[in-house]
């Protein structure tokens, strides 16, 4: 497993992975868009990117993710 902390800032870019992602918000407000669809989450929150779905994740206005994959 692969972890790593992401400080996010208003920059997005788009990916996609043959496995699932997890992300957790550890402080702030995380906006994500999964194959189109939006997800906003805050501290606390967790989501599981499934595998193959494009994804991208925006602070709004800060936001500390950890990824899991």
């Amino acid at each position: 497993m692969n972890l790593r902390k992401l400080h996010l800032d208003d920059k997005t870019h788009s990916e996609r992975h043959d496995y699932p992602e997890g992300l957790f918000v550890t402080d702030g407000e995380v906006h994500l868009i999964v194959d189109g669809k939006p997800v906003r989450m805050s501290a606390g929150g967790m989501y599981i990117v499934p595998p193959g779905a494009p994804h991208s994740v925006r602070s709004g206005p800060e936001g500390t993710v950890v990824s899991f994959e």
